[in-house]
């Protein structure tokens, strides 16, 4: 079993940017004093969802002010990146943090950030296999070339090279049953996303394995995890402080072209988290993350912990799954 912590540099309102980064970095060490095995950071852009425009470079932060814990990306986005670039920064971490970084990767969404970095819809919509094979190949060869339709250059020596081999670790987050079948031929986990329920990433799983020749990938699935003396207590917390955070965070999807957009209501959001995720008591969330385990077969989980908008009240919320909750977990299904 393997157990993270999920950060998304979530902004609620009132809140400065210099509080939110701060706040990050600090959940971050909590969860390696806490014994996580790793952290994750999302990438957003012009939004108050998250406020993290680069998980590379957070992640790398994070990396100098901790000793132990893995720490990855979740995600990069592929569609707005150069593959060759990101690969360049994976072997960079890989090397200077003795193997603790980790590379998640996404196709992103049709969002007005590909306007804005020059990317392009094509990058999106069709670009994304010809991108993760880039950057695959940039961490596993010494000199690389491209002849694609979207990445054309001459053959350049790829330095540094990872220290991890044959290459450091890559998990693609997939929203769809396509995207499973892209990341299953090419050998490489999934990391799925707190909208899915157990259903969701049972189907999830099995598309994946009916294209992948390795059935023992070891997928990650993202969850909200809130522990309190009661079920009552942390549901009704994350009622009156989720919607704060969703309902400016969730406008800030903004299209790339004129194709129509209607962002989740944030109540309604906030009830599928509270019914599917682990929020509750520490017996609560042991019973929901086992049963996730059971019913899907994904051993390793990472946990959003930041629904209160309260740094103070989301590093004891990591300092009491930490005591309350992983080591029973480890118990029930292994430590890794």
């Amino acid at each position: 079993m393997r157990v993270g912590v999920f950060l998304l540099a979530a902004k609620f309102p009132g809140q400065s940017d210099g509080e939110v980064l701060t706040a990050t970095v600090e959940a971050a060490v909590a969860a390696e004093h806490a014994g996580f095995d790793d952290v994750w950071f999302a990438e957003h852009h012009f939004m108050s969802y998250g406020i993290c425009p680069s998980a590379a470079t957070l992640a790398a932060y994070v990396l100098g002010r901790t000793q132990r814990i893995a720490v990855g990306t979740a995600v990069s986005v592929l569609s707005t990146a150069h593959p060759v670039a990101l690969a360049e920064q994976t072997a960079l971490l890989d090397q200077v943090s003795a193997g603790r970084f980790r590379l998640g990767v996404g196709r992103g969404g049709p969002w007005v950030d590909l306007e804005v970095f020059g990317a392009g819809r094509a990058r999106y919509e069709s670009g994304f296999a010809e991108s993760l094979d880039l950057l695959l190949a940039g961490l596993s060869r010494s000199r690389l070339s491209a002849s694609g339709p979207t990445f054309t250059f001459r053959e350049v020596p790829m330095v540094p090279r990872p220290r991890t081999h044959p290459r450091p670790p890559v998990v693609v987050a997939c929203t769809s049953t396509g995207t499973a079948a892209l990341a299953a031929e090419r050998g490489l986990p999934m990391l799925l996303g707190l909208h899915l329920d157990d259903e969701g990433r049972r189907r999830m799983v099995d598309a994946y394995t009916a294209t992948a020749a390795n059935t023992r990938a070891e997928h990650a699935a993202a969850v909200m995890a809130h522990v309190a003396d009661t079920r009552a207590e942390a549901q009704g917390l994350m009622r009156a402080e989720l919607p704060r955070w969703l309902r400016p965070g969730l406008a800030g999807y903004v299209p790339v072209d004129d194709r129509p957009y209607t962002p989740r209501d944030p109540d309604a959001y906030t009830e599928l988290l509270c019914r599917i995720h682990p929020i509750g008591t520490a017996e609560d969330c042991l019973d929901i993350m086992a049963t996730t385990v059971e019913r899907t077969g994904i051993r390793h989980l990472i946990l959003m912990v930041e629904g209160t908008g309260s740094p103070n009240r989301t590093r004891e919320n990591i300092t009491r799954l930490g005591v309350e909750v992983l080591p029973h977990l480890r118990a029930r299904f292994g430590d890794r």
